[in-house]
């Protein structure tokens, strides 16, 4: 594989297992020649049987591939595995939109430019991926009691969905997921605007039937913490990293086996 990538012109080879796969991390890293490189967190949230009450306090607008493509390129540029095609997975037909959130009673008349040159104190965006029409998941070997367990919660929340029980959806079958990519923001207001605009994403998988929704961000991500997740449901990745070739392209981000962590990286959701 490394020498198809080396004919391909690639300059890096990386790979992400879980952090405590021992036997992965020691084949990789003591045989093959790669370095601990990131540790993101892989987030995981059900979709409830419910639909969750939009907030308040934040504003939600669509943006136009096009214009979510300047507002990417003007904040993530300089992020790791920001990728340079960024209009093509924008444009793809699994990107089911892109979503920016504002405080409410932001003024918002469509100017993406106007937005950049003067943007809010505080704002947030995300978007959407639709994993469920490239592959389904299972989860097997649950023990009865939980699979009954998980299964009284939906009855519950299906006969009185206004008590919003955070009902478990039926994982133990195949079930589909929308994967949350390109999340950022600034501001001290955008964790609770990233809440926002996942709240959001949570009734979008509903409506298309998934199971879960989930997003992978970097161990230090300013918005991180308005990520609603169960943290049974996701896991502590680790990435490695190898450089192919003697000759590397300087970039804006240099040499990656030794630049230290940033505090965003970029999934792209083709290699999700």
């Amino acid at each position: 594989m490394e020498q198809w990538f080396r004919q391909k012109g690639a300059e890096y080879s990386y790979m992400a297992t879980e952090q405590d796969n021992e036997a992965s991390v020691r084949l990789f890293t003591s045989r093959c020649g790669y370095s601990k490189f990131r540790t993101p967190s892989l987030l995981v949230h059900p979709v409830f049987r419910h639909a969750l009450k939009p907030s308040r306090r934040a504003s939600i607008v669509r943006l136009e591939p096009r214009d979510a493509e300047r507002l990417y390129r003007w904040h993530f540029a300089a992020v790791e595995f920001f990728p340079a095609d960024i209009d093509a997975v924008l444009s793809n037909a699994l990107s089911l939109g892109t979503f920016l959130a504002l405080p409410a009673g932001t003024s918002w008349d469509g100017d993406v430019e106007a937005f950049l040159a003067a943007p809010p104190a505080s704002w947030a965006v995300l978007s959407v991926w639709n994993c469920m029409d490239a592959f389904r998941l299972e989860v097997r070997g649950a023990p009865r009691l939980m699979r009954a367990a998980a299964g009284a919660t939906r009855l519950v929340d299906r006969a009185a969905p206004w008590l919003r029980i955070p009902s478990i959806p039926n994982l133990f079958a195949p079930f589909g997921l929308y994967f949350l990519y390109g999340l950022g923001g600034a501001g001290p207001g955008a964790p609770r605007l990233v809440r926002a605009l996942c709240r959001h994403a949570h009734n979008m998988a509903r409506r298309g039937g998934c199971g879960v929704v989930a997003t992978e961000v970097a161990a230090l991500e300013p918005v991180r913490a308005g990520v609603p997740h169960w943290p049974r449901l996701g896991a502590e990745d680790l990435w490695c990293i190898k450089r192919l070739a003697d000759g590397y392209n300087h970039g804006l981000l240099g040499d990656w086996t030794r630049a230290p962590p940033g505090r965003s990286i970029f999934v792209d959701p083709r290699e999700f």
